[in-house]
């Protein structure tokens, strides 16, 4: 028994202007992050609207290849041009004050450009992700390079600067013990560049936290963020996994931000945490908010997560034979399932507003 399905002009050619356009978005974020790598946005922002001649000699950069950027991003509406009917060579190009924030205020929290440095490198190791779906293996999250460790750290940064605080200060027991005496034991793990770690001794300013990391580029940056910031000693960087039962405690809270879909060991590092609290401390989660249940289609925000994790949240979540591989799309009831299963007695979601996490107090 043969079934028709009708199929119309009208739903081939929509899907064909939708991957057309997907195409130009591709490309623009591609040319985004050639902008930020090289600091064209930066200097045009320091030193104002420049011709492609002085953009370059102010950035040491080749004239033609400056000219084409220029070009580019003025034609995509990113960049403002004097003269259009100038010489290619004198017209002059200049960044507008509303795209300040999202391409040089790196504590802005509509700071966007690292996400195009992001984007660029979880396609770094591309013909590996190909691999490993034929073999059922992971990749390493040092393999992604430095464009996705940094473009996670400076994604992630302007809300840890301007939100973090306002988290745990939501959070009335982790808010008090936070400031209360003796000082209170903090271990943020997966910290990455330890962005969260300075925010949070910042925000509590007798707390010693715990910065730990598995992958030692990123403790390393941690290193050198600590020190530029004047929390030395205060904020601890060492290359730790989570995993690892004999973490340094006991803690009064641990936190862990957007990082426990990409664990290999979800539960393990669970555990963890639960033997290294005090009797009363607690964990705090952030992650991604995706829907309740998988549907499809889905909306923006399940089509985003679903993005990195084809390309890298899976891949580096499944490097073990035994690994959880969770990927991006960690939905409520999974983390509720991991806690339970690493013998949290008590798991809330917190009525914390943000676009993309979900926020879960966990106590023992």
């Amino acid at each position: 028994m043969s079934t028709t399905i009708n199929v119309t002009p009208a739903q081939t050619e929509a899907l064909v202007a939708r991957i057309f356009q997907a195409s130009i978005d591709t490309l623009e974020i591609a040319a985004i992050h050639v902008g930020d790598r090289l600091g064209l946005y930066r200097s045009l922002d320091a030193d104002g609207p420049a011709t492609p001649t002085e953009l370059a000699h102010a950035t040491g950069t080749a004239e033609r290849y400056v000219r084409e950027w220029l070009e580019q991003q003025a034609v995509a509406g990113f960049l403002t041009v004097a003269d259009p009917d100038a010489a290619a060579a004198v017209r002059r190009y200049g960044l507008p004050a509303s795209h300040r924030a999202v391409f040089v205020d790196e504590d802005d929290v509509n700071h966007l450009a690292p996400l195009a440095r992001l984007a660029v490198g979880v396609l770094g190791p591309l013909d590996a992700v190909l691999d490993a779906y034929r073999t059922g293996g992971g990749v390493p999250y040092e393999a992604y390079g430095e464009d996705t460790r940094e473009g996670i750290a400076a994604l992630n940064r302007p809300q840890f600067v301007n939100l973090l605080g306002d988290w745990l200060a939501s959070i009335p027991d982790v808010d008090a013990r936070l400031r209360s005496q003796p000082p209170a034991r903090v271990a943020d793990l997966a910290c990455g560049s330890a962005w969260s770690s300075i925010a949070i001794a910042r925000a509590y300013p007798d707390v010693v936290v715990d910065a730990v990391d598995v992958d030692a580029a990123s403790i390393e940056d941690a290193c050198a963020n600590v020190e530029a910031a004047g929390l030395t000693g205060r904020v601890r960087p060492a290359v730790h996994d989570a995993s690892d039962r004999q973490h340094s405690g006991p803690y009064d809270l641990i936190t862990v931000f957007e990082a426990l879909h990409d664990m290999n060991h979800p539960v393990e590092a669970l555990l963890g945490a639960r033997h290294s609290l005090r009797e009363a401390g607690s964990v705090v989660i952030a992650d991604e908010r995706v829907a309740e249940r998988f549907t499809a289609p889905g909306d923006e925000i399940e089509r985003f997560n679903y993005g990195w994790s084809v390309l890298h949240c899976l891949p580096v979540a499944m490097l073990d034979e035994d690994s959880a591989g969770t990927g991006t799309a960690i939905r409520a009831g999974t983390v509720r399932a991991y806690a339970t299963a690493a013998g949290f007695s008590s798991v809330d979601e917190l009525p914390i507003e943000h676009d993309f996490w979900r926020f879960y107090h966990l106590r023992p």
